[in-house]
Formats: structure tokens, C-alpha cells, sequence
């Protein structure tokens, strides 16, 4: 991997961002190429591939969860209705003595506010306090002129792109500026003004369309 140690400290001197030269190791161990290229993305100047820590982070705290993510929840002196819980195919989640709460479109925030008013007005507590943690969020896709197409398990702070750089890089054939992210799956509203520092959120499709030129 000393190939790999030269590409990182290439990448460092660019000024690009940890994320990258992660990713794209992650990329070539998994792939076992001795020399692989740089993604095209990459090469381009330090201020086009900031990741914008600030606005990914914001745009997260807005998510609303869906089904096959993965969450822990501390009730507040309660260790025993604490614990980690799965959203289900149908976006529920399973809670003692509350039973299933529709979990499926709430932010983090609305589902803590949803328990609390499960456990208070049930008469299990009387000022119950919840926290939720996401664990495991809902992989993102990203298809079309990518090496590697396919899903990825989503991490906070993703964007184009460490999404692009996840799946190998851009084909030959792809067009740099025309990229287009489906929010939250197939169904969902479509974002065509894509930057490589467009926050990525779990369940987006990003898909990378071909040049004709």
C-alpha cells in the first residue's frame, strides 16, 4: 500500500479534505488494484471539494427517518424502557409498554417529543425525558457514470463529493456538471443545481450522467 501513502500525501498538499483520502482508500483496498487513478473529482482546486461541515450538518438535523435505520433512545432514569430500536419495513418502531410508534417521516426531535407524550399520557411517567441517537442510517445510491455504482452505508457530513469518491471516482464518460440527487429515494423531489459540496442524505439517489461530447 505504499502507492497509497503516496496518493495521501498528494491529496494532503492539495488541501483536500480527510474524508476523500479515506474514502478513496477505502476504494482501492476493496477493489485490490496496485495503481489506481485518482478520481477526477479530486483534481481540481481545494476550494471546489470543501466539504461544508456546517450545512451537511444542518441539513441532517432537519432528517426525517425511514424504515432500516437503526436508533438508540435514553429515557431519562429509565434504563429499562432505554435501548436500541429498529425502524420497521412499515416505519414503526417497537417501544416497551408504549408499543409502536409511527416513527417513519419524524426528525429526530418530533420522535422524542412523540414518546414522551406516549409515556406521559399513558401514565407510565410523569415528565418523561427522551434522546434519541441515530445509529445506523439508511444507505444513499449513487448510479449512473461512476466506477463503482451501487449503495453506500451513509456517514454525517457526506457529499457529492465523498460520494463520488466512495464509488471509485467518474467513468470517463461522465459529466462533471450535470448530477442530479433524487432526495430520500425514487419518490422523492428532485435536485438538479448540484455542486461537489451538495450535502448527500441518507436514502438520496445521486446519479452522474453521461457527456455527449
Amino acid at each position: 500500500m505504499a502507492w497509497f501513502g503516496r496518493m495521501a500525501t498528494w491529496l494532503r498538499q492539495n488541501g483536500l479534505p480527510g474524508a476523500v483520502i479515506l474514502a478513496a482508500g477505502l476504494v482501492a483496498a476493496c477493489s485490490g488494484s496496485s495503481s489506481p487513478a485518482i478520481p477526477a473529482a479530486a483534481t481540481g482546486s481545494a476550494a471546489a471539494v470543501v466539504t461544508p461541515q456546517g450545512a451537511a450538518a444542518e441539513t441532517v438535523a432537519g432528517y426525517r427517518l425511514g424504515p432500516g435505520e437503526r436508533v438508540r433512545l435514553t429515557v431519562f432514569r429509565h434504563p429499562d424502557l432505554s435501548g436500541e430500536f429498529d425502524i420497521d419495513g412499515e416505519g414503526d418502531l417497537a417501544m416497551p409498554l408504549v408499543g409502536d410508534i409511527a416513527a417513519a417521516g419524524l426528525t429526530a426531535r418530533q420522535l422524542e417529543d412523540a414518546i414522551e407524550t406516549r409515556l406521559k399520557e399513558g401514565g407510565y411517567l410523569v415528565n418523561p425525558q427522551v434522546s434519541l441517537e441515530v445509529l445506523n442510517y439508511r444507505p444513499f445510491y449513487i448510479i449512473g457514470e461512476v466506477n463503482n455504482p451501487g449503495s453506500y452505508q451513509y456517514v454525517n457530513g457526506m457529499t457529492v463529493i465523498n460520494a463520488v469518491a466512495l464509488a471509485g471516482g467518474f467513468s470517463y464518460r461522465a459529466d462533471q456538471d450535470d448530477i442530479i440527487i433524487t432526495r430520500g429515494g425514487s419518490e422523492g423531489r428532485k435536485i438538479e443545481d448540484v455542486k461537489a459540496d451538495t450535502p448527500v442524505l441518507p436514502g438520496d439517489i445521486v446519479e452522474v450522467t453521461e457527456r455527449f461530447f
